[in-house]
């Protein structure tokens, strides 16, 4: 049944959530989710919690991952991944909107559209996706200043410090960044970029907090399964844009099959069916809710004036 009228909907706030998802033992897996269609279909496979990705927020409105959409935004992405899943989302925060006070603008406005923890990283705006060249670190001391501000402004949000210094600090650079943010009052530390299993083992050994590993394609990271990252000492994993990919990837295919063919009659078996679609989303729930609701109650008769 759907969130939205189901009768077990979830008593506890999605950080009080998340956290016990991080802290039961095993590895948090948190696939990627960038819309509410692709949060139904994580659920229903049977994931218990989600990660809403910047770059695939921005690549679904057509735009690069620079640091360009705001708060609302993304509280937009969030309502629909958050109530259609009744899952805890973990939300890509970026630089944090600006310094101190606009990162406890946006906790808040994350906490109240439903989402149950964010990571915000140490670039300088323009900020870039983390497996690209020439990035821009912010001042370690002014992250953490972020990070305590995240942290005094959430009520049960999970924070997690994002640092993108291995590539240009090194793992020294990193591993101070992480200790400093830990400091500030992170709940658990992002760093990014990793090349090796060697540099995600040795970054483990020497930060202790629990650690979030990104595993996205196409990147500087190796393919590693989260098993593998939980023998690595990792209590976190996200896949943050396969979802998109997949979907945008054929999309892309269904735009030429109409141009080359004339129409769809080509692409039939690759498409979910009506029965399939109205399944996923709850149509039928939702019918037998509204009958229940909005059943016509006829007058008895005109009413007499007092």
């Amino acid at each position: 049944m759907p969130y939205l009228i189901a009768d077990d909907l979830p008593a506890e706030p999605a950080g009080v959530r998340f956290r016990r998802l991080v802290e039961r033992g095993g590895i948090a897996q948190l696939p990627g989710a960038h819309n509410g269609m692709a949060a139904l279909q994580a659920k229903r496979a049977g994931f218990e919690g989600l990660y809403l990705s910047g770059a695939a927020m921005t690549a679904s409105m057509g735009i690069p991952d620079l640091g360009m959409i705001t708060v609302d935004e993304v509280c937009f992405f969030v309502r629909q991944v958050a109530r259609a899943s009744a899952l805890p989302v973990l939300v890509d925060g970026d630089t944090g909107y600006g310094e101190a006070l606009n990162v406890m603008h946006m906790v808040r406005s994350f906490e109240d559209a439903g989402a149950g923890a964010v990571h915000i990283e140490d670039q300088l705006l323009p900020k870039k996706c983390g497996h690209l060249n020439d990035k821009k670190l912010a001042d370690a001391h002014d992250m953490a200043a972020k990070v305590a501000a995240a942290r005094k402004a959430r009520r049960h949000l999970y924070v997690i410090a994002r640092t993108d210094a291995a590539a240009s600090e090194g793992m020294d650079g990193a591993v101070a960044r992480a200790k400093l943010y830990l400091e500030a009052g992170a709940d658990a530390i992002f760093p990014e970029a990793m090349i090796s299993a060697e540099m995600f083992r040795e970054f483990a050994r020497r930060v202790k907090a629990p650690l979030l590993a990104n595993m996205t394609e196409f990147g500087r990271t190796p393919f590693f399964t989260a098993a593998e990252f939980q023998a690595m000492g990792y209590a976190m994993v996200i896949w943050p844009v396969s979802s998109m990919r997949v979907a945008s990837k054929a999309q892309s295919e269904l735009y030429a099959a109409i141009a080359r063919d004339g129409g769809t009659q080509n692409m039939l078996e690759r498409m979910q069916t009506r029965a399939e679609l109205y399944d996923m989303i709850g149509l039928h729930d939702f019918e037998a809710l509204d009958a229940s609701i909005v059943a016509t109650v006829v007058p008895a008769g005109m009413p007499q004036r007092g």
